[in-house]
């Protein structure tokens, strides 16, 4: 949008300059040109004056002296001739003889108007040859040519062109300036209200902008503001709820787990079947408000994070060696896919992340814990650790059934879980508590298919030197 702006804005200067200065331009050089052609008619008219007093009293000296004085100050020729077109004085190596010289006689002893004075520019050259009659209109005595020089005339629209330049280029670099400054003002806001759109997109509701700009924008930044701190308040008082329903209901829970463990011993035979079921119900609700209390404190985390609330105190707990997380998790998980019948490898290099030793470990937990539960038996788990640039990534690849796209797209939504795995143990928040888990860091967490078949999570975390 800048350069767009910036774009019309100086095409709008360009114009403006070129439609002052070429009109400038042409006014001084037409200007200079008629005060060249008035100088020298000047001239002529008194030549032509000296040439009628020579026709009628036969005396020419006065004319000779005159013209040749005249070419010697100024270096210009100059040819008299009479009625008869016989010269009377030809100075500077001008002759009468001359095609050029002789039209322009024959022109001004018919006493034609002569033909207009071509408009000088800086870079003309060529002198001009300029006639005037002597006599009066009814009766032409001679004639009187001149060869001005237009070099001098020349230099001075040089010089004037120069100036209307130099001025020309001063408005339109402060034309630029202008232009530069008005759309730093106007734009500058605007790219602080995307930003602040950018951060509240990602889910940092209380995301604060600058205010500034003109009037319109300044109110349009504190609207802003005043909408992200009610985003912000509503998204605390959800986590809130989730985490405060989430505890309460811990109690009445372990209480009816203890009422129910206490009957187990009193259930007949008939009724066993029953009350396994409520066993079973019973740990899946406590699995369920671990796993909201969980994301609730993850989802809490994240945001202050993200708002750049406790990063101070988070710095010291913030770097962990992943790759030992990895190999760590790996030696905790391989029992369990043991038992499964998943075999389990690993391809770990040294990277250091941004992201602290716990989280990570339970993201890993969560990855490694889906592919054992759902790869099946006889399948293989491949863990990945490395670093590649400024990024650390970590994979968790097995080659069982994997996912379909619309599964794919799916899997990180809360309590989302697929219709062949709904008698599975679980509940459906283990994914979205990991991926809250990593972008709060700024990384990223990605489900994609397999080759040749199997599913691929990719975790991307930023290194420790590379998360400033």
């Amino acid at each position: 949008m800048r350069r767009r702006v910036l774009l019309a804005l100086l095409a709008f200067a360009v114009l403006a300059v070129a439609a002052f200065a070429v009109p400038l331009l042409s006014s001084t050089a037409s200007e200079r040109t008629q005060q060249l052609v008035i100088a020298r008619t000047a001239d002529l008219d008194r030549f032509a004056v000296l040439a009628d007093q020579a026709a009628t009293t036969g005396d020419s000296a006065t004319l000779r002296a005159e013209v040749e004085r005249y070419t010697e100050v100024y270096g210009e020729p100059v040819v008299v001739v009479d009625a008869h077109r016989a010269p009377v004085v030809e100075t500077g190596g001008m002759r009468a003889a001359e095609p050029a010289v002789a039209a322009l006689v024959d022109g001004a002893l018919r006493n034609q108007p002569a033909e207009p004075v071509a408009e000088l520019r800086p870079w003309s050259r060529e002198d001009v040859l300029l006639a005037r009659p002597a006599g009066t209109g009814t009766r032409v005595s001679g004639a009187v040519v001149l060869r001005a020089s237009v070099r001098a005339a020349a230099a001075d629209v040089a010089r004037r062109w120069a100036l209307v330049s130099l001025g020309a280029a001063a408005a339109a670099i402060a034309c630029v300036a202008l232009a530069l400054i008005m759309t730093r003002w106007v734009l500058r806001p605007l790219r602080e209200l995307e930003r602040g759109v950018r951060a509240v997109a990602s889910g940092r509701g209380n995301a604060q902008v600058a205010v500034g700009g003109p009037p319109e924008l300044r109110q349009l930044a504190t609207q802003f503001n005043q909408m992200s701190d009610a985003v912000a308040d509503a998204l605390d008082q959800q986590r809130q709820l989730v985490a405060d329903a989430s505890h309460q209901l811990r109690n009445p829970m372990a209480a009816l787990r203890l009422r129910v463990d206490a009957l187990g011993a009193r259930v007949p035979e008939a009724g066993q079947r029953a009350y396994r079921s409520v066993q079973s119900d019973l740990e899946r609700m406590e699995s369920l408000l671990d796993d909201m209390l969980a994301l609730a404190s993850v989802e809490n985390r994240a945001g202050r994070l993200s708002a750049g609330r406790d990063v101070e105190a988070d710095e010291a707990r913030a770097v962990c060696d992943a790759a030992t997380v990895a190999a760590a998790q790996v030696e905790a998980w391989r029992p369990a896919a043991e038992q499964a019948g998943v075999t389990v490898r690993t391809e770990i290099g040294p990277a250091l992340a941004r992201c602290a030793e716990d989280e990570l470990a339970q993201v890993l937990g969560v990855l490694l814990d889906n592919a054992v539960k759902y790869a099946g038996r006889g399948s293989t788990v491949t863990v990945r650790c490395g670093r590649q640039a400024d990024v650390v990534r970590l994979a968790v690849v097995d080659d069982g059934p994997g996912m379909g796209e619309d599964e794919l797209r799916m899997a990180t939504r809360r309590f989302w879980r697929a219709d062949r795995h709904r008698g599975t143990r679980g509940t459906g928040l283990g994914l979205p508590i990991a991926e809250r888990m990593v972008s709060g860091r700024g990384g990223r967490l990605e489900l994609r298919a397999a080759r040749p078949h199997g599913l691929e999570v990719l975790v991307e975390l930023p290194t420790a030197e590379g998360a400033r």
